[in-house]
């Protein structure tokens, strides 16, 4: 669905031949059609094994064949991070150690394309961010080597963590784990359509065409005309002021804000009335999280009030990029400052969750994810993607 929708919206096909030829892989072609998905046209790619590979695909093989090609230094990297992304995926679904995981989904020919292919499609796309909406997983029951499992399976909910998703239309698998993977890899934030103007949409059909659905993956692609520029954003600011809440609530406050989707809570010591120290908590949250942020503060606050305003936000064009440590894969948040500067600091929970897991130093992390990133070469991109159901 993901090379069907990038050709559909203006992926030319002999570069994505060209480039997959790349891999150094035999026993593959690709073939593209024009289908209907209700009544949607969309493009339809396939691809025919001939040879494939004869057993699942430890990370390591997976790993050696990337390495070895001769792809651009940014595709092998994020491929590399979407396959770190599985393993680490089904390490925890099914309870065995990371370089014990085989890929029984990406065990055959076909499935290890559409990773390559998509990050691929997306590198000669020029694409410099790529926002995605929810994600429909599906529902009812898959039947997998490991028995049959409810929709969305153990590793889809793995992947899952932290990012939206709903369950809607037939009973079917609408989400695999290669296919969050993808979309967690590529995909800066997940959420409602940006304001953008559009300069194409495409639509890339799935195998299923089940009556009444259209199951395809719309793709807008927007000229990135002016680069460098700080973007200008509508935000919703809700305040309240306390004076009587034990400090120790704060943490739990601030972590249910944040789960819901605030971008940024602040506490801010104040003088109140009668001179009574105090603090003021500080929100900012998307228009259409504000009914739950009022829900936290009444809830878990003793406030009877607060104020809620619409104010203008001027941010930074920014995109993430996954850089490999030692530890693991750390998204690097990169914001352009312009004339050709760039600043970019690492995601903090990424390297948090990889000191816990290794006893290293939080420090240490994160000096490793800015070392990468610096010894990372850079490619100017031009455009933007946004993905949807």
């Amino acid at each position: 669905m993901v090379l069907g929708a990038l050709v559909s919206v203006g992926l030319p096909w002999s570069d994505l031949l060209a480039g997959l030829k790349r891999l150094k892989l035999s026993g593959f072609t690709l073939r593209k059609r024009e289908v209907h998905r209700e009544a949607l046209h969309a493009v339809k790619v396939d691809v025919i094994i001939r040879q494939g590979f004869q057993r699942p695909l430890a990370l390591s093989r997976i790993r050696n064949i990337i390495l070895r090609s001769t792809l651009p230094g940014p595709v092998k990297e994020r491929s590399l991070a979407v396959f770190d992304r599985l393993a680490e995926a089904e390490s925890l679904a099914h309870q065995v150690p990371v370089k014990d995981v085989h890929f029984h989904e990406v065990g055959v020919m076909d499935s290890f394309i559409d990773v390559v292919g998509g990050v691929l499609g997306c590198y000669l796309l020029n694409t410099t961010r790529i926002t995605s909406s929810a994600i429909n997983v599906g529902a009812g029951s898959i039947r997998t080597s490991h028995g049959l499992l409810p929709v969305p399976g153990p590793a889809v909910t793995a992947l899952a963590r932290g990012i939206p998703i709903y369950s809607d239309g037939p009973r079917y698998e609408f989400a695999t784990p290669t296919g969050v993977a993808l979309m967690r890899t590529l995909a800066s934030e997940f959420g409602p359509m940006p304001m953008m103007k559009s300069i194409a949409v495409g639509y890339g059909a799935g195998d299923r065409n089940p009556a009444g659905w259209p199951n395809a993956l719309r793709v807008f692609l927007q000229e990135d005309s002016t680069p460098g520029t700080r973007q200008i954003e509508q935000i919703m600011q809700i305040e309240t002021n306390l004076d009587d809440v034990s400090p120790q609530t704060y943490e739990h406050i601030m972590e249910q804000l944040f789960d819901l989707g605030a971008v940024d809570v602040a506490l801010v010591p104040v003088v109140m009335k009668k001179s009574r120290p105090g603090v003021l908590l500080s929100c900012l949250a998307k228009k259409e999280h504000t009914d739950a942020v009022l829900d936290v503060l009444f809830q878990e606050t003793s406030t009877l009030g607060a104020r809620v305003q619409e104010v203008t936000r001027q941010i930074l064009p920014r995109r993430v990029v996954p850089v490999t440590t030692q530890g693991g894969v750390i998204r690097m948040k990169v914001a352009a400052v312009g004339a050709g500067w760039e600043k970019a600091a690492p995601e903090y929970i990424d390297c948090k969750n990889i000191a816990k897991r290794t006893g290293r130093p939080l420090n240490t992390i994160m000096e490793e994810a800015m070392l990468a990133y610096r010894q990372k070469a850079g490619q100017p991109n031009t455009k933007r993607l946004r993905g949807g159901a």
